[in-house]
């Protein structure tokens, strides 16, 4: 029998949040949004240049749009919109898996982030950060994990943990997803599950 993900008492909607350039084929993000039941994607209006204004809302209309608590689960620029979501909105999340946090300060393109808000979240929060992260230094990670109240996951020669690092479908992170919710996550077989 398959059990259904819930916190306390009310079934959450998994919220995938893409980082710069959306996540493509093949990375974990596209894999659990295809493989995992009642996940839904945020979709930015541009992926390439990303504005700061329009990517919050964006996430926010996509919490909103559900009818009970959410869990976010982020990657990279992901993991900074995330923090730049209004107060009002904090009710609404349950909790978040924040991954490879970006360095916007670090990049032109993503300037606009900047500066990342060092406020603690008000939701249980596990961020995750590779040693060898070419676009956030890890003991920034560090710092942005102390900040935000996250439990902090240091993984070793993990790159900017995607597809170019070797992240298919990354069983650890929905381990770890899973510890967040406190219940299984059943994936459906899907054609990049079973390739995998």
């Amino acid at each position: 029998m398959e059990q259904v993900l819930q916190i306390q008492g009310s079934k959450p909607t998994i919220v995938i949040v893409p980082g710069w350039r959306n996540s493509g084929e093949g990375h974990w993000q596209t894999i659990w949004s295809e493989g995992l039941p009642g996940v839904v994607r945020v979709q930015q209006d541009d992926w390439i240049a990303p504005s700061r204004s329009s990517w919050v809302a964006n996430i926010g209309r996509t919490i909103l749009e559900q009818e009970g608590p959410v869990v976010m689960v982020a990657h990279s620029l992901g993991c900074i919109a995330i923090t730049h979501l209004p107060q009002d909105l904090s009710s609404r999340i349950a909790g978040a898996l924040l991954v490879a946090p970006a360095d916007p300060e670090r990049r032109a393109i993503l300037s606009d982030f900047a500066p990342v808000p060092y406020q603690h979240l008000p939701y249980r929060s596990i961020l995750v950060a590779s040693s060898n992260d070419p676009y956030c230094p890890i003991r920034l990670s560090g710092a942005y994990a102390r900040a935000w109240g996250s439990e902090f996951v240091r993984l070793q020669d993990a790159g900017h943990i995607n597809v170019d690092s070797g992240h298919g479908d990354w069983p650890l992170g929905l381990a770890l997803l899973q510890s967040l919710v406190g219940l299984p996550l059943v994936p459906f077989r899907t054609k990049a599950l079973e390739s995998a």
